[in-house]
């Protein structure tokens, strides 16, 4: 048996294998009416063909706690009863191919309220369908962008309410996996960095301090999360300043701290919460940041990063650098990535029964 295709044991949950889709937005839900934040055909057939194609975790797309925490108009939420009936026909279908299907759940912060990407991205005005953007600290995401309204402690601890409320409507949906987003410069990395994070209260200043919102988060999350199912954590490890920016050691200090706080594992990522931030792309280019967390703490992790071979997977996973890989753009582009990467290393992955005789 491969190391990509070895079974992954997460509290009381084993998944298949460790090829697992990444959270990808797809901007493709109603932004007003009934059908606001609701997935619908174009989400099911997205989720549904990765989960035929043998991945062992799919993901969804960030999903917003409430309608000012989407990132555009046309993201998916998890704030009503509608979007949990919708979500259910996706997890049966991804549980009925031995896949075990996940949540990413999310809020904006400064970075809500903007046009799809095919739209050019920008911010949306309020005329227009936006709203008024929220922040640690009112400091706009680049130039161009809105300046965030500060939130008051009592706005922090509404959004904190909301991340419960959107995890306990995640496993009424038929969710196994609860992961809460900390990263790309969305809120809960806009409160751990310093570069975004300017509040010279409780949630701002120290390391303690600046991790305070992501451990109420995390704290929420858990407390209605069931205890023999598994929460992970996203992170940016690196905003890739020299200075002034949440850095890679933060992270595996962090890492340690979420451990605590009842984090199964951390989905490591990089970068999102600065404009123009110069990132050095290549192959694998976030895999160390994971095996720097892995080296240092009992934290499990996934690597994600221009992972795109199945030879580089299998060598992250044997070398000791993960525990898992998480694949984004290459699932787009082969929604079979898992039954390609299992011949290659000569092991198996599912495949429905539909498909036997291609195999």
């Amino acid at each position: 048996m491969s190391a990509l295709f070895e079974p992954c044991t997460l509290r009381s949950l084993t998944l298949p294998n460790r090829v697992w889709m990444a959270a990808m937005c797809q901007y493709s839900a109603d932004a007003t009416g009934p059908g606001a934040g609701v997935p619908g055909d174009w989400h099911f057939s997205h989720l549904a063909a990765r989960a035929a194609g043998g991945t062992g975790l799919i993901i969804t797309e960030a999903t917003a706690v409430s309608p000012e925490g989407r990132i555009s108009p046309n993201d998916l939420g998890i704030w009503n009863d509608t979007q949990v009936e919708a979500f259910r026909r996706i997890t049966r279908f991804i549980s009925s191919q031995g896949s075990v299907p996940g949540i990413q759940i999310a809020h904006a912060g400064r970075k809500a309220s903007t046009h799809v990407p095919w739209a050019g991205g920008g911010p949306v005005a309020p005329e227009d369908g936006g709203w008024q953007v929220v922040g640690p600290s009112a400091v706009p995401f680049a130039d161009g962008h809105p300046v965030p309204t500060e939130l008051t402690t009592d706005g922090i601890a509404e959004i904190v309410g909301q991340f419960a409320d959107a995890a306990r409507r995640a496993l009424d949906a038929g969710f196994k996996v609860a992961e809460v987003h900390g990263a790309h410069g969305y809120l809960v990395h806009q409160f751990l960095s310093p570069h975004s994070n300017h509040r010279t209260d409780a949630y701002g200043g120290s390391f303690e301090n600046r991790a305070r919102f992501a451990l109420e988060v995390v704290d929420a999350v858990r407390s209605v999360w069931p205890e023999d199912l598994p929460v992970f954590f996203r992170i940016s490890a690196t905003d890739w300043l020299e200075e002034n920016g949440w850095t890679a050691e933060e992270t595996v200090r962090l890492a340690d701290v979420l451990l605590a706080h009842g984090v199964d594992l951390m989905d490591i990522s990089t970068g999102g919460n600065v404009s123009g931030a110069r990132i050095p792309l290549r192959p694998g280019y976030q895999v160390p940041f994971a095996a720097q967390v892995k080296a240092a703490t009992r934290m499990p992790v996934a690597a994600v990063g221009l992972i795109t071979e199945p030879g580089q997977a299998e060598k992250i996973l044997a070398n000791g650098e993960a525990d898992a890989v998480l694949l984004a753009r290459e699932l787009l582009r082969n929604p079979s990535w898992a039954q390609r990467a299992a011949a290659e290393l000569g092991d198996t992955a599912h495949v429905p029964q539909q498909y036997a005789r291609a195999f």
